[in-house]
């Protein structure tokens, strides 16, 4: 698996999923929206921790700035 995430895509990821987590876990939003915010900040945080983003193989889109050969 190849990373497709690089650094700046990976720290908002990560701090948006944080902050996503939060307010579901604070109770700051409640319902559908507490549950939106638990999976898409779940979602971005493994895509960050991971550096891999299955949206973006499926676009062609790569913010890493390693070339093909250096990631693993």
């Amino acid at each position: 698996m190849r990373s497709n995430v690089g650094t700046t895509d990976r720290v908002i990821r990560i701090v948006l999923g944080i902050i996503l987590v939060a307010l579901g876990l604070r109770h700051t939003v409640t319902g559908g929206l507490a549950i939106a915010a638990y999976v898409v900040g779940a979602i971005a945080l493994v895509t960050g921790v991971v550096r891999y983003c299955p949206a973006w193989s499926v676009f062609g889109i790569n913010t890493c700035p390693l070339k093909p050969s250096q990631n693993k």
